[in-house]
Protein backbone atom coordinates (compact mmCIF):
# COMPACT_ATOMS: atom_id res chain seq x y z
CA UNK A 1 0.00 0.00 0.00
CA UNK A 2 2.79 2.59 1.09
CA UNK A 3 4.74 1.92 -2.25
CA UNK A 4 1.41 3.05 -4.46
CA UNK A 5 0.63 6.72 -5.39
CA UNK A 6 -1.86 7.90 -3.01
CA UNK A 7 -4.48 10.89 -3.43
CA UNK A 8 -4.21 13.44 -0.88
CA UNK A 9 -6.87 15.33 -1.18
CA UNK A 10 -10.06 16.90 0.71
CA UNK A 11 -11.91 13.80 0.66
CA UNK A 12 -9.26 12.05 2.70
CA UNK A 13 -8.58 14.84 5.10
CA UNK A 14 -12.20 15.02 5.82
CA UNK A 15 -12.57 11.29 6.70
CA UNK A 16 -9.17 11.11 8.38
CA UNK A 17 -10.68 13.91 10.97
CA UNK A 18 -14.11 12.54 10.92
CA UNK A 19 -13.29 9.27 11.82
CA UNK A 20 -10.17 9.99 14.29
CA UNK A 21 -11.00 13.55 15.69
CA UNK A 22 -14.53 13.71 15.59
CA UNK A 23 -14.73 17.06 17.30
CA UNK A 24 -13.24 18.36 14.19
CA UNK A 25 -15.56 17.03 12.02
CA UNK A 26 -17.52 19.93 11.17
CA UNK A 27 -14.58 22.23 10.36
CA UNK A 28 -14.19 23.16 6.68
CA UNK A 29 -11.49 21.94 5.09
CA UNK A 30 -9.45 23.35 1.94
CA UNK A 31 -5.58 23.20 0.90
CA UNK A 32 -2.85 25.57 2.14
CA UNK A 33 -1.69 28.07 -0.27
CA UNK A 34 1.53 27.30 -0.64
CA UNK A 35 1.43 23.41 0.84
CA UNK A 36 4.58 21.93 0.32
CA UNK A 37 5.55 18.41 -1.63
CA UNK A 38 7.13 16.20 1.37
CA UNK A 39 3.79 17.03 2.98
CA UNK A 40 0.28 18.28 2.05
CA UNK A 41 -0.94 20.26 4.42
CA UNK A 42 -4.72 21.64 4.11
CA UNK A 43 -6.23 24.43 6.41
CA UNK A 44 -9.05 22.72 8.98
CA UNK A 45 -11.60 25.61 10.07
CA UNK A 46 -9.35 29.25 10.45
CA UNK A 47 -7.14 27.60 13.33
CA UNK A 48 -5.52 24.75 12.27
CA UNK A 49 -3.63 22.76 9.57
CA UNK A 50 -3.83 19.07 9.15
CA UNK A 51 -0.02 18.32 7.72
CA UNK A 52 -0.03 14.30 6.09
CA UNK A 53 3.47 12.80 4.38
CA UNK A 54 3.26 12.22 1.12
CA UNK A 55 5.36 9.50 0.96
CA UNK A 56 7.30 7.16 3.70
CA UNK A 57 10.46 8.12 3.72
CA UNK A 58 8.79 11.83 4.84
CA UNK A 59 6.93 9.53 7.14
CA UNK A 60 9.65 9.06 9.87
CA UNK A 61 9.14 13.13 10.58
CA UNK A 62 5.91 13.03 12.06
CA UNK A 63 6.81 11.77 15.41
CA UNK A 64 9.73 13.54 15.74
CA UNK A 65 8.17 17.01 15.24
CA UNK A 66 5.18 15.55 17.51
CA UNK A 67 8.46 14.81 20.06
CA UNK A 68 10.59 17.48 19.91
CA UNK A 69 8.23 20.90 18.62
CA UNK A 70 7.10 21.40 21.99
CA UNK A 71 10.52 21.43 23.71
CA UNK A 72 11.96 23.48 21.40
CA UNK A 73 9.65 25.97 21.35
CA UNK A 74 9.75 27.53 24.29
CA UNK A 75 13.31 28.41 23.80
CA UNK A 76 13.42 30.30 20.39
CA UNK A 77 12.46 33.74 20.03
CA UNK A 78 10.16 32.83 16.82
CA UNK A 79 6.88 30.70 17.00
CA UNK A 80 7.36 27.82 15.30
CA UNK A 81 5.07 25.19 14.79
CA UNK A 82 2.43 23.96 17.53
CA UNK A 83 1.61 20.28 17.77
CA UNK A 84 -2.34 19.67 18.56
CA UNK A 85 -3.20 15.80 17.46
CA UNK A 86 -1.43 12.89 16.17
CA UNK A 87 -3.44 10.82 14.02
CA UNK A 88 -3.01 7.48 12.89
CA UNK A 89 -3.31 5.31 9.60
CA UNK A 90 -6.53 4.92 8.55
CA UNK A 91 -8.93 5.17 5.54
CA UNK A 92 -6.77 4.11 2.59
CA UNK A 93 -3.67 6.42 4.60
CA UNK A 94 -0.87 4.59 5.73
CA UNK A 95 0.97 6.77 7.85
CA UNK A 96 0.90 8.50 10.80
CA UNK A 97 -0.05 12.64 10.20
CA UNK A 98 -0.61 15.44 12.45
CA UNK A 99 -3.08 18.59 13.18
CA UNK A 100 -1.27 21.90 14.19
CA UNK A 101 -2.03 25.36 15.08
CA UNK A 102 -2.58 27.69 12.09
CA UNK A 103 0.71 30.39 11.94
CA UNK A 104 -0.69 33.27 10.14
CA UNK A 105 2.54 34.69 7.34
CA UNK A 106 3.62 34.85 4.20
CA UNK A 107 6.63 33.13 2.88
CA UNK A 108 9.39 35.15 2.59
CA UNK A 109 10.16 35.75 -0.80
CA UNK A 110 12.88 38.03 -1.51
CA UNK A 111 10.34 41.02 -2.97
CA UNK A 112 8.53 41.18 -0.07
CA UNK A 113 11.45 42.30 2.47
CA UNK A 114 11.76 45.69 2.23
CA UNK A 115 15.16 45.30 4.86
CA UNK A 116 17.29 42.18 3.89
CA UNK A 117 20.12 42.75 6.35
CA UNK A 118 17.33 43.04 9.55
CA UNK A 119 15.90 40.17 7.79
CA UNK A 120 19.10 38.53 7.69
CA UNK A 121 20.03 39.74 11.42
CA UNK A 122 16.95 38.21 12.82
CA UNK A 123 17.17 35.03 11.24
CA UNK A 124 20.80 34.45 12.70
CA UNK A 125 19.61 34.93 15.95
CA UNK A 126 16.69 32.46 15.50
CA UNK A 127 19.43 29.66 14.44
CA UNK A 128 21.76 30.80 17.09
CA UNK A 129 19.21 30.42 19.79
CA UNK A 130 18.29 26.80 18.15
CA UNK A 131 22.31 25.50 18.16
CA UNK A 132 22.12 26.81 22.24
CA UNK A 133 19.24 24.40 22.85
CA UNK A 134 20.47 21.50 24.45
CA UNK A 135 20.83 18.54 21.98
CA UNK A 136 21.32 15.91 24.17
CA UNK A 137 18.98 13.08 23.21
CA UNK A 138 17.94 14.84 19.85
CA UNK A 139 17.65 12.86 16.66
CA UNK A 140 20.76 12.36 15.01
CA UNK A 141 21.41 12.49 11.20
CA UNK A 142 19.75 9.88 9.74
CA UNK A 143 17.01 8.60 6.50
CA UNK A 144 14.36 10.54 8.74
CA UNK A 145 16.26 14.06 7.41
CA UNK A 146 17.84 12.65 4.12
CA UNK A 147 21.02 13.36 6.59
CA UNK A 148 21.28 16.55 7.28
CA UNK A 149 23.83 17.40 9.87
CA UNK A 150 26.22 15.00 8.36
CA UNK A 151 29.07 15.30 6.24
CA UNK A 152 28.02 16.45 2.91
CA UNK A 153 30.04 13.75 1.80
CA UNK A 154 26.81 11.08 2.05
CA UNK A 155 25.88 12.93 -1.22
CA UNK A 156 29.63 13.02 -2.83
CA UNK A 157 28.48 10.25 -5.72
CA UNK A 158 25.34 12.23 -6.56
CA UNK A 159 27.24 15.59 -6.61
CA UNK A 160 30.06 13.87 -8.94
CA UNK A 161 27.35 12.50 -11.28
CA UNK A 162 25.64 15.97 -11.41
CA UNK A 163 29.01 17.62 -12.72
CA UNK A 164 29.93 14.87 -15.25
CA UNK A 165 26.19 15.62 -16.59
CA UNK A 166 27.37 19.31 -16.68
CA UNK A 167 30.74 19.44 -18.19
CA UNK A 168 30.58 22.61 -20.63
CA UNK A 169 28.01 23.95 -19.36
CA UNK A 170 29.37 25.20 -15.82
CA UNK A 171 32.91 25.92 -14.49
CA UNK A 172 33.00 22.38 -13.34
CA UNK A 173 36.94 23.08 -11.76
CA UNK A 174 35.52 25.78 -9.54
CA UNK A 175 32.60 23.45 -8.81
CA UNK A 176 34.70 20.51 -7.81
CA UNK A 177 37.17 22.77 -5.65
CA UNK A 178 33.80 23.73 -3.84
CA UNK A 179 32.82 20.55 -3.23
CA UNK A 180 36.02 19.26 -2.30
CA UNK A 181 36.89 22.12 -0.06
CA UNK A 182 33.33 20.96 1.73
CA UNK A 183 34.64 17.47 2.44
CA UNK A 184 37.89 18.69 3.68
CA UNK A 185 36.65 19.34 7.21
CA UNK A 186 34.11 17.79 9.43
CA UNK A 187 31.77 19.48 12.94
CA UNK A 188 34.13 18.78 15.66
CA UNK A 189 32.31 20.65 18.26
CA UNK A 190 29.18 18.70 20.07
CA UNK A 191 26.11 18.08 18.11
CA UNK A 192 24.05 21.14 17.85
CA UNK A 193 20.63 21.40 16.78
CA UNK A 194 19.62 22.80 13.26
CA UNK A 195 16.62 23.01 11.50
CA UNK A 196 17.57 21.57 8.11
CA UNK A 197 15.30 23.69 5.28
CA UNK A 198 15.90 26.76 5.91
CA UNK A 199 14.12 27.78 2.61
CA UNK A 200 12.21 30.65 1.86
CA UNK A 201 8.98 28.73 1.74
CA UNK A 202 9.54 27.64 5.45
CA UNK A 203 10.20 31.66 6.80
CA UNK A 204 7.01 33.57 7.28
CA UNK A 205 6.64 37.20 7.20
CA UNK A 206 4.73 39.74 9.22
CA UNK A 207 4.84 43.17 7.68
CA UNK A 208 7.95 42.09 6.01
CA UNK A 209 9.24 40.83 8.74
CA UNK A 210 10.73 37.48 9.78
CA UNK A 211 7.44 36.28 12.17
CA UNK A 212 7.68 32.62 12.28
CA UNK A 213 9.82 29.36 11.30
CA UNK A 214 7.90 26.51 9.67
CA UNK A 215 8.65 22.97 8.67
CA UNK A 216 10.68 21.00 11.10
CA UNK A 217 10.70 18.22 9.18
CA UNK A 218 14.33 17.47 8.08
CA UNK A 219 15.38 18.86 11.56
CA UNK A 220 18.09 17.26 14.16
CA UNK A 221 21.10 17.49 16.09
CA UNK A 222 24.51 17.76 14.03
CA UNK A 223 26.56 19.85 12.05
CA UNK A 224 24.63 23.10 11.53
CA UNK A 225 26.38 23.80 7.75
CA UNK A 226 23.14 22.78 6.02
CA UNK A 227 21.39 25.78 7.85
CA UNK A 228 23.92 27.86 5.54
CA UNK A 229 21.81 27.58 2.41
CA UNK A 230 19.87 30.42 2.36
CA UNK A 231 22.91 32.39 2.22
CA UNK A 232 23.34 31.97 -1.67
CA UNK A 233 19.11 31.01 -2.10
CA UNK A 234 17.68 34.19 -0.89
CA UNK A 235 20.48 36.32 0.78
CA UNK A 236 23.02 38.80 -1.51
CA UNK A 237 25.89 41.24 -0.55
CA UNK A 238 25.27 42.72 2.47
CA UNK A 239 22.84 41.00 3.89
CA UNK A 240 25.08 37.92 3.71
CA UNK A 241 27.72 39.78 5.77
CA UNK A 242 25.03 40.28 7.92
CA UNK A 243 24.16 36.80 8.43
CA UNK A 244 27.41 35.29 8.58
CA UNK A 245 29.03 37.69 11.01
CA UNK A 246 25.91 37.24 13.21
CA UNK A 247 26.38 33.51 13.49
CA UNK A 248 29.93 33.06 14.16
CA UNK A 249 30.56 30.02 12.83
CA UNK A 250 33.91 29.28 11.31
CA UNK A 251 35.18 29.36 7.61
CA UNK A 252 35.11 25.60 7.71
CA UNK A 253 31.66 25.30 8.35
CA UNK A 254 30.61 28.34 6.26
CA UNK A 255 32.58 25.95 3.09
CA UNK A 256 30.45 23.25 4.42
CA UNK A 257 27.12 24.96 3.92
CA UNK A 258 28.59 26.33 0.44
CA UNK A 259 28.89 22.71 -0.17
CA UNK A 260 25.10 21.46 0.69
CA UNK A 261 23.98 24.63 -1.30
CA UNK A 262 26.02 23.40 -4.49
CA UNK A 263 24.71 19.49 -4.24
CA UNK A 264 21.12 21.24 -4.06
CA UNK A 265 21.88 23.11 -6.80
CA UNK A 266 23.74 21.13 -9.10
CA UNK A 267 21.42 17.89 -8.77
CA UNK A 268 18.83 20.66 -10.04
CA UNK A 269 20.26 22.03 -13.11
CA UNK A 270 21.44 18.04 -13.71
CA UNK A 271 18.16 17.06 -14.08
CA UNK A 272 18.52 14.23 -11.09
CA UNK A 273 16.57 16.09 -9.06
CA UNK A 274 13.23 15.73 -10.76
CA UNK A 275 12.21 19.49 -10.58
CA UNK A 276 9.43 21.94 -11.79
CA UNK A 277 11.40 25.09 -14.29
CA UNK A 278 10.65 27.54 -11.74
CA UNK A 279 13.08 25.34 -9.33
CA UNK A 280 15.86 24.66 -11.85
CA UNK A 281 15.93 28.35 -12.71
CA UNK A 282 16.23 29.56 -9.42
CA UNK A 283 19.42 26.19 -8.98
CA UNK A 284 20.99 28.22 -11.99
CA UNK A 285 20.84 31.51 -9.75
CA UNK A 286 21.91 30.04 -7.16
CA UNK A 287 24.80 28.26 -8.44
CA UNK A 288 26.01 31.52 -9.95
CA UNK A 289 26.07 32.58 -6.49
CA UNK A 290 28.00 29.75 -4.68
CA UNK A 291 30.60 29.99 -7.08
CA UNK A 292 30.83 33.67 -7.33
CA UNK A 293 30.98 33.67 -3.41
CA UNK A 294 33.63 30.61 -3.42
CA UNK A 295 35.69 32.93 -5.92
CA UNK A 296 35.63 36.28 -3.55
CA UNK A 297 36.29 34.76 0.06
CA UNK A 298 37.33 31.08 -0.40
Amino acid sequence: MADEPIEIDIPLVRRLIAAQFPRWADLPVRPVAHGGWDNRTFHLGDQMTVRLPSAAQYALQVEKEQRWLPKLAPQLPLPIPTPLALGGPGEGFPWRWSVYQWIEGDPARKERIPDLNEFAGTLAGFLNALRRIDAEGGPAPGPHNFFRGASPAVYDDETRRALDLLKGRIDTAAATEVWERALASQWEQAPVWFHGDVAWGNLLLHDGRLSAVIDFGTSGVGDPACDLAIAWTLLEGESREVFRDALSLDRDTWARGRGWTLWKALILVAGIGGAVPAEVEKAWKTLDEVLADHARSG
